[in-house]
């Protein structure tokens, strides 16, 4: 495991920090749970039938011994769970709907962190990235000044780390949700241990080119300032101008940045999901997410391509997320 992990590790060991896991029977979430757990990490939260999961950990030779298992079905504290999902969702869901839904394994571990019974939610091996989100927009909400949840990447290759946004949840964002992902973003590179230098990223440098596009940057930009003055933070840049020094001096040599942008943040999904892919294909980078930032709690979504390390990392991940807050 890279430094990066292992540094996670050592900071939320010993917290008696809980972690849902709706998926229970998955096998990639069984085997990661057991290690969680045999490692004192911290405490899995399995959903699903106890008996069924406790069978699929016998027949895999993993041990559930420090772990938790729910069913939905037989939870003692369901009553509580509903009673508290209708006073969330204020009035748009009856006692009888709230039941039924709550049957629903995401649902109910995302009711599990917002009651307190579980620290952060990690979900996707099974379900799709809506199946995982939408619930966590419902109940657990974004923090008080963000308008939208965004998905970040972290990108490790030896010692190199980047964080790249948004690059799994905002399609088209506009100025103000720009500069939202931008703050966001940073905060979750000190997380990391990443010092944020904000690029916000475009096809244009300083004005190179311009058009609406160009101009959505260059205002986010702006607006990031005003409301985290202290951020190092510019552009619009392309990315040469962004992580090249030489680059930087030449295309914008009067940049608070030279070249030595730490996050990067990109003007649409399709640009963040794209870029983010190259590197990891053609750089051989790791790409580590995608990272939920600007809720309330940590919820985090695997890809359902994972396997038992992505769920591992996930999980340190959501746990530092929690411990941070």
């Amino acid at each position: 495991m890279s430094d990066l992990f292992e540094g996670l590790k050592q900071k939320v060991t010993g917290q008696n920090l809980k972690i849902v896991f709706p998926e229970g029977l998955d096998e990639r979430i069984l085997t990661a749970a057991g290690r969680l757990a045999e490692d004192k990490v911290l405490t899995p939260i399995l959903v699903g039938n106890i008996e069924q999961i406790e069978a699929k950990a016998k027949e895999l030779n993993v041990s559930l011994e420090s772990a938790e298992i729910y069913d939905p079905g037989s939870y003692a504290a369901f009553d509580e769970l509903v009673a508290a999902f209708v006073e969330r969702r204020k009035g748009k869901v009856t006692d009888e709907d709230a039941r039924k839904i709550l049957l629903d394994e995401n649902y109910f571990g995302t009711m599990l962190v917002y009651t307190n019974k579980a620290d952060g939610l990690v979900s996707g091996a099974a379900h799709s990235t809506a199946d995982t989100v939408r619930p966590a927009l419902q109940i657990i909400k974004t923090k008080e000044g963000v308008s939208k949840t965004s998905g970040v990447f972290i990108m490790v290759r030896e010692d190199e780390k980047y964080v790249f946004a948004d690059c799994a949840i905002n399609i088209a964002p506009d100025s103000n949700d720009l500069a939202e992902i931008a703050i966001e973003s940073a905060k979750t590179a000190e997380m990391f241990d990443i010092e944020p230098r904000v690029a916000m990223l475009s096809f244009s440098t300083k004005g190179s080119a311009k058009s609406p596009e160009t101009e959505k940057v260059s205002t986010a930009v702006e607006e990031a300032k005003k409301r985290a003055p202290e951020l190092i933070i510019d552009g619009e840049f392309q990315f040469d101008a962004a992580f090249v020094p030489s680059v930087a001096k030449s295309k914008a040599p009067g940049a608070v940045l030279q070249g030595d942008a730490s996050v990067f943040v990109f003007p649409s999904l399709e640009a963040g999901n794209i870029g983010y892919k190259i590197a990891q294909r053609l750089g051989n980078f790791e790409a580590v997410g995608p990272i939920l930032q600007g809720l309330n709690r940590p919820v985090n979504d695997l890809s359902r391509g994972c396997n038992e390390e992505d769920v591992y990392k996930l999980a340190l991940i959501t746990a530092a997320q929690a411990l941070k807050k």
